[in-house]
């Protein structure tokens, strides 16, 4: 019996250690293998000094390619084959970011719930449904097309396909990174098209952002004068990229003048996720006249979210025609953001509204056919199938029109009489943006860069250029619809093709800017360009604060440096509370000795005033005023817009910047009464109420945590998350900065990437940091060895060699990839 008894429990110990369990929501990795201490997540701890093997075999090579890795893990890597290079950067890019790269190509395909299972409440089925019912994977493979039918982007995108299932090919379980080990599955083989789906992916974090739905239900509530006084076009005098009072040497593109028609009734949508506001951008280029050295100066530094593994991949190819240093996206070849020997370059988002939603007239309950120009047209419907870990496959029905696919239907976040919207998205047309970087890559001057931006369609981005013969330009590129007043920014009516893109314009009208005479030229994702310009322009939001700050410390400078340079790019001037915050305490006009009166409520609005009062509009860490501030407007702003937060369907919010514009012009006092309560507000009491809620709830944040004072960087809480949000492996940290200053950061926003490259003859100077480090592998130093240096503002000077020989100073350890003798 006792041995029956034994052996029963000997059996169910080895079943329960060698599957897999779930728990509520959370996935339990068969225990057997993950505690294994010779293949289990032990394998994935590395010494700091860890440095990778001498030699590797690599299917495929034709040559010996020389990889030498500098000491924040920078793979520079030396071929004298292209198709060599290629496969080197794959398999490289591989062994460091792979769980990285096939994460977010799941996501960005609709296929997280295969390896995440359901999620609370079907989350992740109902947001594969989502990417799907977008048109992603319709988009990338469009694009995947494209691009391979140029045989030299086919080549590029299929060795570096190559390189990474080399990689793949090699690895056991004890290799896997820690990720995979912990959602217990392996990784599939890589095709041209996930590098399509991680190029479509960054098209939906930059350029799908409209508010259709938010702006038509605030047309149908306000009417058009409300409307025009909330949501005005975009000031194009506050400092925009481009500045060209002499006008334009072309004539724009003819369009019919006929007024966009809207659907009837209220749209009512709750609209899907979208565009964050948030993400942004800043870049400039300084000409050699105005620096010490005489040489341009290019800077770049992209905001978007701060996630662990980091969204960049640094990486040096040297090849035949290419020396090319900067960062990559994991998955995707060749460099994105970076310089060559001749030339430098960097993007902004471009904000452009390139998204329109067309309301679908049905033939009947079928679907099988739509109302265009009073005949109907067939639909396509595409069944897509989402594979569910641990639970039963579901199939989704998406309909197709001529506009696009129709997200929004009786299926999926539809009511009734709330249903039936197409999705026209510039990113899901063919492309072929691997062209634009292969060429970049090799650009040797300004024609080069123009050329290479010839084929760049999404998502739109504002190009800066700098050269080493002395050049600097900047190019607003991507594909734009040549638009009528006031087209894209409501729903319309699908049922009429006058309603669609009848037209682009050409990419020799996008807007551009070469050597102007101010010594400067730059961008943070402002409008872009001054009323000269002939056609209509519109976006989900226009950055009105960076901007001017960057400009106004550009045309300050004289003998401009590097140094200079690293300085701006970490300036926390907040000018939106440099404009808002006076207006505000001088509708408060707080009376000190009758909040003496009230006891430590009391005192703590006077500290608070006193703060605030005295506050050098710096977003800097040690600031208490910008807490202050911060939370103040957080309370203040969205009790102002109550009517719109508070109504049933989804309605747009006024910008920052046009609200502090009409409160100060006095002309929005309709909204001051709060809907919640049985008072009528005015603007004072509004700023009042807020202000001591805002008071209360910083004197409440800090006895929870048990500090005297409320710092601004413990009050933002910088918070550099792991991509699959495992709260262990991402990291809190002390930085400054906030969205509208010039370093550009909230609790899970910032710049990205910080690029600044001094183009001087005798040899590029350049200088790079990140959040985050090289490795994917949270075992690793090199996880995060580059975070703490990007909080404080410091970067590291990158290695730039143009032959192995020249690494010495830097070499950290050196790995050659070499042919197989044979191949399987």
């Amino acid at each position: 019996m006792k041995f029956f008894l034994s052996l029963f429990g000997t059996l169910a110990l080895i079943l329960f250690l060698d599957r897999s369990w779930t728990v509520g929501y959370t996935r339990i990795p068969p225990l057997g293998k993950f505690l294994d201490p010779l293949n289990g997540f032990w394998q994935n701890a590395e010494p700091r000094n860890h440095i990778g093997p001498e030699d590797l075999r690599v299917n495929g090579l034709k040559q010996r390619v020389i990889v030498q890795y500098d000491s924040l893990l920078i793979p520079h890597i030396f071929a004298a084959d292209e198709e060599d290079l290629y496969i080197a950067q794959g398999f490289v890019t591989a062994q460091h970011r792979l769980w990285q790269m096939e994460f977010q190509v799941m996501a960005a395909a609709g296929r997280l719930s295969s390896i995440l299972g359901p999620g609370p409440e079907n989350a992740f089925i109902e947001y594969d449904r989502r990417q799907r019912r977008l048109g992603l994977p319709f988009a990338a493979q469009n694009a995947a097309d494209m691009m391979v039918k140029d045989p030299v982007q086919k080549r590029m995108l299929e060795r570096y396909t190559d390189g990474i299932n080399r990689y793949i090919n090699s690895l056991r379980y004890k290799d896997l990174p820690l990720e995979y080990k912990l959602m217990d599955y392996e990784p599939e083989p890589w095709t041209v098209l996930k590098c399509g789906l991680l190029l479509k992916s960054m098209a939906q974090t930059l350029n799908m952002g409209d508010k259709d739905i938010e702006m038509t239900n605030a047309l149908k509530l306000f009417g058009k004068e409300m409307v025009d006084l909330l949501y005005p076009d975009p000031d194009c005098d506050i400092d925009p990229i481009v500045n060209n009072p002499g006008g334009w040497n072309f004539d724009a593109v003819n369009l019919a003048d006929v007024p966009p028609a809207l659907p009837e009734g209220l749209v009512g949508i709750d609209p899907m996720p979208k565009y964050d506001p948030d993400v942004g951008s800043n870049n400039w280029a300084v000409s050699g006249s105005r620096t010490a050295t005489g040489a341009p100066i290019l800077c770049n530094d992209p905001h978007l979210d701060t996630s662990l593994p980091s969204i960049w991949y640094a990486v040096h190819l040297n090849g035949p025609g290419v020396n090319v240093m900067g960062v990559s996206i994991p998955g995707a070849p060749g460099v994105i953001i970076g310089f060559n020997d001749s030339i430098a370059w960097g993007v902004t988002n471009a904000q452009r509204d390139l998204v329109d939603w067309y309301k679908i007239t049905y033939q009947n309950e079928r679907r099988e056919h739509y109302l265009l120009d009073g005949e109907w047209r067939p639909t396509e419907k595409k069944i897509e199938e989402i594979v569910v870990r641990g639970g039963a496959t579901v199939y989704d029905t998406v309909i197709y029109t001529h506009w696009g696919p129709v997200p929004y239907d009786r299926n999926f976040r539809g009511d009734e009489g709330l249903n039936d919207y197409a999705f026209r998205w510039i990113a899901h047309d063919p492309s072929k943006e691997a062209t634009t970087f292969y060429k970049l890559n090799r650009a040797k001057n300004y024609s080069d860069f123009m050329e290479a931006l010839d084929h760049y369609a999404s998502p739109a981005q504002n190009f800066v250029f700098a050269s080493v013969s002395g050049d600097i330009a900047i190019r607003i590129q991507g594909k734009f619809p040549a638009r009528r007043k006031d087209e894209g920014k409501f729903v319309l009516d699908g049922s009429k093709s006058s309603n669609g893109w009848t037209a682009f314009i050409p990419f020799e009208q996008n807007i551009l800017e070469k050597n102007p005479s101010r010594g400067f030229v730059s961008s943070a994702n402002q409008y872009p360009v001054d009323s000269t310009y002939p056609y209509f322009i519109t976006a989900t939001e226009f950055e009105a604060y960076r901007n001017r700050r960057i400009n106004n410390v550009l045309r300050r400078l004289n003998s401009v440096t590097v140094t200079d340079m690293m300085r701006l790019q970490n300036d926390n001037y907040n000018l939106h509370a440099a404009e808002t915050l006076p207006f505000l305490l001088n509708q408060l006009a707080i009376d000190t000795a009758a909040l003496r009166d009230e006891g430590p409520e009391g005192i703590a609005l006077i500290k608070a005033y006193h703060k605030l009062a005295t506050w050098d509009y710096f977003n800097d860490k040690d600031s208490e005023g910008a807490s202050y501030f911060q939370a103040w407007w957080d309370d203040f702003y969205p009790r102002l817009w109550d009517e719109m937060l508070s109504h049933p369907v989804s309605l747009a919010r006024p910008s920052e910047y046009n609200t502090v514009k009409l409160l100060k012009e006095n002309r929005i006092s309709m909204f001051y009464d709060v809907q919640s309560t049985e008072t009528r507000e005015s603007l004072r009491d509004l700023v009042r109420t807020s202000f001591a809620t805002s008071v209360a709830r910083i004197e409440k944040w800090k006895e929870d945590r048990e500090l005297k004072r409320v710092r601004w960087a413990d009050y933002k809480d910088t918070y550099v998350r792991h991509l699959a949000r495992i709260e262990a492996l991402g990291y809190h940290v002390q930085h400054g900065g906030v969205g509208n200053a010039v370093n550009a950061s909230d609790r899970l926003k910032g710049p990205s990437w910080r690029m600044i490259v001094s183009l001087e003859k005798t040899g590029i100077k350049a200088y790079g940091v990140y959040p985050g480090g090289q490795s994917g592998n949270p075992g690793s130093y090199h996880y995060s060895d580059m975070l703490e240096a990007w909080a404080n503002g410091r970067y590291y000077r990158l290695a730039f060699p143009k032959r192995p020989e020249e690494m010495q100073l830097y070499l950290f350890y050196e790995t050659d990839l070499n042919p197989r003798e044979k191949e399987n």
